[in-house]
């Protein structure tokens, strides 16, 4: 499938998909506007996709690696049971002050925690067992650093998730070393007797895994 064909499948499976929030759309419509690097934002079809995973495994506890400006972590927190809540990590200080303002504007804010900083060194404060469900969408050169950290702080039976695995088909044959290493990690994923995996071609690629009970 061609580059155009394959937008216009992706299109196709938008428009025949759960439409988003008018709050999620404003936060789409805004990174668009004002970030140079807007096609980091995950989209409809990652945020339903998402959403679906969070209501099917009833997860409450949610820890999202590499926040931006804040779509999927709204996104997960409208899938979320009243008790539920997000602990999402950034670095940026602009991108913060971005999420916050849309996460203020979300119906149950205090569901969204933001965390500020280095994610390597906020997760570690974090309890082992912790979380029903993890989201990776970080800097691409730490993923095998944050999927063996987020395999000893999601529970047994959890779920993780990781985003851009097929780095635009560049995994097939690696040469930057984003595709390099996530091409290493794809097979670390599915070499690793703890979870039961599989890779979508949703998007740029999300790698499903469930870790065994």
């Amino acid at each position: 499938m061609d580059k155009k064909n394959k937008q216009a499948i992706d299109e196709y499976c938008k428009l025949q998909s759960n439409q988003e929030s008018d709050l999620l759309k404003n936060i789409r419509d805004f990174t668009i506007q004002t970030e140079p690097g807007h096609a980091m934002i995950s989209g409809p079809l990652v945020a339903n996709f998402l959403q679906s995973v969070i209501r099917i495994s009833q997860s409450k506890n949610i820890l999202e690696i590499g926040m931006y400006t804040g779509y999927s972590a709204v996104a997960m927190a409208e899938a979320l049971p009243k008790d539920g809540v997000i602990h999402t990590c950034e670095i940026m200080e602009r991108h913060i002050e971005t999420a916050r303002g849309f996460f203020d504007q979300h119906q149950h804010p205090a569901q969204l925690i933001i965390h500020h900083g280095d994610a390597l060194s906020i997760i570690d404060e974090f309890k082992i067992n912790t979380f029903d469900m993890i989201f990776i969408d970080a800097d691409k050169l730490n993923y095998i650093k944050y999927y063996k950290k987020a395999m000893t702080l999601v529970r047994n039976g959890g779920i993780i998730i990781l985003d851009n695995m097929l780095w635009g088909g560049d995994v097939l044959s690696p040469s930057s070393d984003e595709s390099k290493t996530l091409s290493s990690l794809n097979k670390i994923i599915t070499k690793d007797f703890r979870n039961t995996n599989t890779l979508l071609p949703i998007r740029d690629g999300l790698m499903l895994c469930l870790k065994n009970e």
